[in-house]
């Protein structure tokens, strides 16, 4: 009887999968996107961390940004292929490690949803090359947007405003 019960109990667990084992469907595989290179070519024009970032979708580790803390005027674009993604004016203070942003540059952002941390998340690429950039979360300024677009500092440059 209790090798039974034993039985029966590991059934059940096995048969149980929880959100986190799911397969989920992503969607960024199957956008056209304007600028597509070979894997070989991305890496060949990046360097081994934007690659990493842009192409394999990792994370850089907060606080390492350079652009983190830059208060200058100007566009950020993203650093494969320069387009124009987010504005200093739209840049605030999150404290969370990376630069963020209330909110993007309308049409030149793509959005997803990933499940790699076993929840999902809306995940946001170059609209035009389709590289990874970050997530965007729900606990942004109250006073603006409401959003927190929590961006990789490696996947963008910088291009100052002209005087």
């Amino acid at each position: 009887m209790g090798k039974q019960l034993l039985l029966i109990a590991f059934l059940i667990t096995l048969g149980c999968k929880g959100v986190s084992q799911e397969e989920k469907k992503e969607t960024k595989k199957d956008v056209a996107f304007a600028i597509a290179k070979t894997d070989a070519e991305w890496k060949a024009e990046l360097t081994d961390m934007e690659y990493y970032v842009l192409r394999k979708a990792a994370t850089e580790n907060p606080f390492t940004s350079d652009l983190l803390e830059n208060k200058e005027k100007g566009t950020y674009v993203c650093a494969a292929c320069a387009t124009p993604l987010f504005r200093s004016e739209n840049k605030f203070k999150s404290g969370t490690g990376w630069p963020s942003f209330d909110r993007e540059i309308e049409g030149n952002v793509a959005y997803d949803v990933d499940y790699k941390i076993g929840y999902e998340r809306t995940e946001e690429h170059c609209g035009t090359c389709g590289g990874h950039l970050g997530h965007v979360f729900n606990d942004g300024p109250r006073n603006t947007t409401g959003k927190r677009h929590c961006i990789n500092g490696v996947a963008l440059d910088f291009i100052p405003d002209s005087n």
